[in-house]
Parts: C-alpha cells; structure tokens; sequence
C-alpha cells in the first residue's frame, strides 16, 4: 500500500497537490488548534466551521449568475468564516443571550444558506458531499497557493500575538489586570481560528473540521504541559495524521478525509489510555 502511494506520488499531480495541502493545513491546525484546546472554545469553533458553507455557496452562485469569474469558493469561506467569528464573539462578550443558543443559530443559518446558493446555482454540478466531507484530492495548484496565505496570516498573527493568546487562554483575569486588551484578542483569537478552519475545510470538509482541529492537539497535551512544544507537537501530530491517512486511503480507494480524522482518532486515544495506564502504574 505505502509503495503504492509513493508511485502514485510520483505520477499523478493531483495527489502531490493534497500532500501539499495536508502538510500546509498542519502549520495551522497545530498552532491555532492548541489554542482552541487549550482556551475550550471548541464549540464556538463548530459554529464558525459550519458558517463555511454558506460562503462557499455564496461565492459559487456569484461566480456563475454575476459572472464573477475571479471569485473562488474559499474567498466565500474567508469572508462567511471571519464574518462568523466575529459575530459569535461579540454576543458572547457583550450580548445577553446565552451563548449556546446564538452558536446554535449561526451554525444552523450558515448550512441553510450555503445548501439554498448551491441548489440555486445554475448549471452547478459539483457534489455538495464534497464541501460537508473534504476534497482534499481535488486541491488545485491556485487552491494552495491561497492555503499558504493563510498560512502565512496564521503564523504571523499567532507569532506577534502570542503572549496575549496565552494570557487570555490560560488566566483571562491577570492578563486584564496587565492591560491587555482581552475582548479585542479573544475576537482576533476567534478570526485565525476562522482562518484556521477555512484550511481545513479543504481537508476533511465541514462536517469533519473540528477533530482536526483539536485531536492533534490534544494528542500533544498528553506528551507537555509547555504551550510552545504542544503546538509543535500539535503540528507533527497533523502532519502525521494527514500524510498517513492520504497513503491508507490511497490503495482501498477510501475517503482520504475520512481515514485521516479516524487515524487522529485512535492516534488521540492511544495516548489517553497510554497515559492512564502510565499513571496507575506510577501509584502502584
């Protein structure tokens, strides 16, 4: 299976462009992803990664009915993706309602909306499942140079910011008291995991985002207690998860976001239950 993928790499475009798209997505996913993990805003991540949907939809019927020929369906997803975080952050922050509950309807709105674009799209063909459930085969050469934007916005953001996302993530209340500017980090906190999530999306589609987002993650958390060296970790995680489940999917014909969120899976509860079982031998 593995010497077959590695012909296959060799030979066919389509499957160095999704290595490239998997190893891109990774940067991210490791190092917003531990943030995510970290912070517990796994939930607000869901309601933004389904918003994502809606955009893309969006851009796809503008692209056919306006002839706006420029505009690709991860323009949609930056645009509904930032438009979402933003939203959902400034209720949880300011607003009364509970937080579920706006999360709930964002979400729900986000899916509506992209699956009415995308039914009233005229000559669209293109299988909805593709978005709910990655594409990531189908990743083309423009497809990754705008991934490797957003990488780059990610890294940069998350790297000149650091100190205050670790502030807010881990004693919200001193960071405060420090004089950093809480609710404005926490929305920019909340736009590259948007960002984040636009990656990922390409990868293993909405449906599943959320686990590659926080199981490479979390998977490291068993390994360090440093924030820096779980991001790093977090990163080879991803890397791992993601070309592994490209070389597994490749010989079987499976569904290569699929097989790389089950890889993650099991790669997350060997290191759980490894972990318990470390600790009860260690009191024993």
């Amino acid at each position: 299976m593995e010497a077959g993928f590695l012909s296959g790499l060799q030979q066919h475009a389509f499957l160095q462009n999704a290595l490239w798209a998997s190893l891109l997505s990774s940067v991210a996913c490791g190092t917003i992803g531990s943030f995510v993990v970290v912070r517990r805003i796994s939930y607000i991540a869901g309601g933004i990664a389904h918003c994502v949907l809606g955009g893309m939809g969006a851009a796809q019927y503008l692209r056919a009915v306006c002839g706006l020929s420029w505009l690709h369906p991860l323009h949609g997803a930056v645009a509904a993706s930032l438009l979402a975080a933003v939203v959902i952050g400034l209720v949880s922050l300011y607003a009364r309602e509970r937080e579920d509950t706006v999360i709930g309807a964002v979400w729900a709105i986000g899916m509506a909306v992209g699956v009415l674009f995308i039914s009233s799209t005229p000559g669209y063909d293109e299988d909805l499942m593709s978005y709910l459930f990655g594409n990531i085969l189908f990743v083309s050469g423009e497809d990754l140079w705008l991934l490797a934007v957003l990488d780059a916005v990610i890294l940069l953001g998350g790297g000149l910011f650091f100190n205050q996302f670790m502030g807010i993530c881990f004693d919200e209340e001193f960071a405060r008291l420090r004089g950093v500017r809480v609710d404005l980090f926490y929305l920019g906190l909340l736009c590259l995991t948007a960002l984040t999530v636009v990656l990922l999306t390409t990868v293993v589609g909405v449906v599943m985002v959320i686990a590659l987002l926080t199981l490479p993650a979390a998977t490291a958390g068993h390994f360090t207690r440093s924030l820096t060296r779980m991001m790093l970790l977090a990163v080879a995680f991803s890397a791992i998860y993601g070309v592994g489940g490209l070389a597994l999917s490749y010989g079987p014909g499976l569904p290569a976001g699929a097989t790389i969120i089950v890889l993650a899976g099991a790669g997350y509860l060997l290191a759980a239950v490894g972990r318990g079982l470390l600790g009860r031998l260690g009191r024993r």
